[in-house]
């Protein structure tokens, strides 16, 4: 297991051990005062249990080496389950967290009873969920710099969503959070459940965009996303100023898995070159790639003709013009 892989296991494990605890923190509070939006915050950190270990699995999986069955490897099996974690976040945490809220709204009015108890497990869990947060987002700025991104531009186009899910659903908790003490708040000072409803609904909508954005993103993994620009075009560049091509016809990429990309080339080589010289030139070619981006995983290079009109016409309709 590589530092970047025990790190993300790392972090999943510690946010999955405080998500368990605050989940039954939180149950406990939410029986004894009746509050929707605790027992909302209750089904969000259950919620989040499963999602961390959904998580822990997508990990395992991703890990495995190449196979007959998966000759490129299971990299992209971390896409899936994470992509499960987001179903889980919006079915276990949004819906419940909603159908508490609209219930409470225009159900019969309740009192507040025991709000200390509240305030009290409100204010251990913010605490604990900010040491889960720390270590994720510690995590994501490290592996932002590295790759030489803003933090934003990092949750944007990172490839791996594990760390990237944790630190959403913490953030996601710790407004939770502060909703939850909002309505709890509110329900005391002017003794109308419906405040503590419409925190509930305010918690159930913040899971529900949380689902959203992450269902997105492992979505587009899922499909087959290229690689990042930069790489595109230093691959480009590495394989034009290669003596043996005369012009790059056609790039294509693909993430595979977390710091894996596959890499398909069309190339229009010197005429000159023999097929003994072709053979070498593509192997050579292949392990320089391979040696100076190691994110690369696998190279396939293909040789054409650059004046092949349907070829042209198929990178046109794929790229544009540019």
């Amino acid at each position: 297991m590589s530092e970047s892989e025990g790190e993300s296991t790392l972090t999943v494990v510690l946010a999955g051990s405080m998500n368990l605890a605050i989940a039954m923190m939180k149950l406990i509070a939410g029986v004894i005062t009746g509050s929707a939006a605790m027992l909302a915050e209750a089904a969000h950190s259950v919620a989040d249990t499963f999602t961390e270990l959904l998580l822990l699995t997508a990990l395992k999986v991703s890990d495995r080496p190449a196979d007959r069955r998966h000759p490129f490897g299971y990299g992209k099996a971390r896409y899936f389950w994470s992509l499960l974690a987001a179903v889980s976040i919006f079915v276990s945490g949004a819906v419940f967290a909603l159908y508490e809220g609209f219930s409470t709204i225009f159900g019969e009015p309740e009192e507040s009873t025991s709000p200390h108890v509240a305030y009290l497990v409100l204010i251990i869990a913010f605490a604990l969920e900010s040491v889960s947060w720390t270590q994720a987002q510690r995590q994501v700025r490290r592996e932002a710099a590295e790759q030489g991104r803003t933090l934003l531009e990092h949750l944007r186009h990172g490839d791996d969503p594990t760390s990237k899910t944790v630190l959403y659903e913490d953030s996601a908790a710790l407004l939770g959070l502060l909703i939850a003490f909002a309505g709890v708040g509110l329900h005391q000072l002017t003794g109308s459940s419906v405040w503590d409803g419409v925190a509930s609904v305010a918690i159930g909508v913040l899971l529900a965009f949380v689902a959203f954005l992450l269902g997105r993103t492992n979505a587009g993994l899922l499909i087959g996303r290229q690689a990042s620009e930069d790489l595109v075009y230093a691959i480009r560049d590495t394989l034009a100023a290669a003596r043996e091509i005369e012009a790059v016809v056609d790039l294509q990429t693909m993430l595979i898995g977390t710091n894996r990309v596959l890499v398909c080339a069309r190339v229009d080589f010197d005429d000159a070159l023999t097929a003994a010289d072709l053979e070498r030139a593509c192997v050579r070619l292949a392990t320089d790639l391979g040696a100076t981006y190691p994110v690369i995983a696998e190279v396939f290079i293909e040789p054409v003709p650059r004046s092949d009109t349907a070829l042209r016409s198929a990178v046109l309709a794929r790229y544009g013009k540019r």
